[in-house]
């Protein structure tokens, strides 16, 4: 039944000062943000209206609602008690899956026409919005196609069904499939983010190899193959597992489902290979370096996708102030709540900014972009998840006790706010990463002080700020001083990509809270934004 046909007029009570039903809403057409970012970044605007339209729909926000309502669920034997090792879904989780496969969310990317990762992480950041749990075996579909392209015979069998832009969950061999999804399981439970400890070891098996240990953390794993490290005799090597082979089931047993904070959605587990096959992928003892090239083109997605998040929860709590009242004043008139929201947007804008800048970069051909991309991303995933989580409590709060109750989206908003700061590398991994690339890679450390440069000479503030990071920091900072130094380089990152696109008030704004510090420490604590311009970036 349609909501529209609910009673207001109840035996106890009208129903009253609530909000209504947020019915369809174009993700697209309702952020100019989006579309403004987008198009400076070169992504394609035909299939993204496409894609915001379609999940923006009220039936399509259900489904994902409905996709964390029903979590995945185990089924380890048949009732014969058979091995099955299989993830089973509510329909609703196949809906999702199936409308952004076919939308080209992992394979626009690689099909060759311009702005391709511009397009795809821009699909991330309208996904995160409705169900995020469906992005990661997407996300990982999309990030393991570079690193295929070290096995051209693996890659001649594997990317067409990667790319292929059709949604098929059965549990059939690769080559009868119509297109195929890929997981990966890297830590183990000794060692972590320290991968060169796993223990997982690889026996040669003719042209192929088998692999026997276990994996701590291995996600998506209803994926039709999975990228894994494993000891080869050469050292750390990095392998292709197929989920099924010809005529049966590789040795892969799921051991448990994680029960996790959020995510709900998506399945992540425990597994462990007991002589699974396995086809090596990159050189002999290459591990790391094989599959950074997937982790690279992950931490795209998970600097994107709290953006997303962020976008989702002030969309939510922009609805309900503009359509509540309390002390005979809609919420949204009121000066210290509009303080709280104009504060917000100016952590979403810049994400979004930001991760789309980067992604840019993702598609350029230069040495200079591939330096940007490098430590751009490592920029961006820092500073975006660690500002996620803030938002969404804050804006959960706007929402009072409503707000903490799951006929909202906005405790699921909340629960997947931590993700992507903890996938592909913690803040402090993350950081150490940062310094890493400075320090090894020059061409990183010009092309980021060519992005702040470039904003010079529009805001005397800025130019302060930038002149005294440099001071603070001649040289690459002491590892206790690495988060203190990414951040305050991110946020600069930030500000000159704002000065240099954004309206004023919002570069204004930003220079002042974020570069600065002319705020407090909690979001609201700050003094003369311009509301009415920063407030309007919400609604267009």
């Amino acid at each position: 039944m349609s909501r529209s046909n609910a009673r207001q007029s109840l035996p106890t009570h009208e129903v009253t000062n609530q909000p209504p039903e947020r019915g369809d809403v174009d993700l697209w057409t309702s952020d100019p943000v989006l579309r403004d970012c987008a198009t400076r970044a070169g992504a394609r605007a035909t299939p993204l209206a496409a894609y915001g339209a379609a999940l923006g729909r009220a039936e399509t926000r259900d489904a994902g609602h409905d996709a964390n309502l029903h979590p995945p669920e185990l089924c380890l034997f048949d009732r014969g008690g058979r091995r099955l090792d299989e993830v089973r879904f509510h329909p609703a989780y196949h809906h999702v899956m199936d409308l952004s496969q076919s939308a080209g969310y992992a394979s626009l990317a690689w099909d060759g026409e311009p702005g391709g990762h511009a397009t795809h992480v821009a699909m991330v950041y309208l996904a995160s919005q409705v169900e995020p749990g469906h992005c990661c075996p997407l996300t990982m579909t999309y990030a393991a196609v570079p690193a295929l392209a070290t096995n051209p015979e693996l890659a001649e069998i594997w990317r067409p069904k990667l790319t292929a832009d059709t949604y098929d969950p059965a549990p059939r061999p690769i080559r009868e499939k119509r297109s195929a999804t890929l997981g990966m399981a890297m830590t183990e439970k000794q060692g972590g983010s320290d991968v060169r400890a796993n223990t997982t070891t690889a026996t040669r098996d003719g042209d192929a190899w088998r692999l026997r240990g276990h994996k701590w953390f291995c996600s998506a794993p209803m994926s039709d193959g999975f990228l894994t490290l494993a000891q080869a005799p050469g050292g750390l090597t990095c392998f292709l597992v197929p989920r099924w082979l010809e005529g049966e089931r590789n040795a892969i047993h799921l051991m448990r489902l994680k029960d996790k904070l959020g995510n709900r959605a998506n399945a992540s587990s425990e597994v462990e290979f007991h002589d699974a096959l396995a086809y090596q992928l990159g050189d002999e003892g290459a591990g790391v370096r094989t599959i950074i090239e997937m982790v690279h083109h992950t931490r795209l997605d998970t600097a994107m996708a709290p953006a997303g998040l962020m976008r989702a929860a002030l969309s939510e709590a922009h609805h309900w102030v503009s359509h509540r009242s309390a002390f005979q004043r809609r919420l949204i008139d009121q000066p210290l709540m509009r303080a709280v929201l104009a504060d917000l947007v100016l952590d979403w804008e810049g994400a979004l900014t930001l991760g789309l800048r980067v992604a840019r970069a993702f598609d350029g051909d230069t040495a200079e972009d591939r330096a940007f991309a490098r430590i751009g991303v490592a920029l961006a995933k820092f500073l975006s998840n660690k500002r996620c989580p803030v938002v969404a409590v804050e804006a959960m709060e706007v929402l009072g006790g409503m707000g903490y109750v799951d006929d909202t989206p906005m405790p699921m908003i909340y629960r997947e706010a931590p993700l992507n700061g903890i996938w592909e590398g913690s803040g402090n991994v993350i950081c150490l990463d940062i310094l890493r690339s400075l320090a090894r890679d020059p061409l990183a450390a010009q092309t980021v002080q060519a992005e702040l440069d470039a904003a010079t000479g529009a805001d005397r503030r800025y130019d302060a700020a930038l002149k005294a990071h440099r001071d603070r920091w001649p040289t690459l900072p002491p590892e206790a001083e690495a988060r203190w130094f990414a951040e305050a380089t991110a946020h600069l990152l930030t500000a000159a990509l704002l000065l240099r696109h954004a309206p004023g008030a919002v570069a204004d704004g930003y220079i002042a809270t974020r570069v600065l510090g002319e705020s407090g420490r909690v979001p609201g604590s700050v003094s003369g934004l311009d509301t009415d311009a920063l407030l309007g970036r919400l609604s267009g």
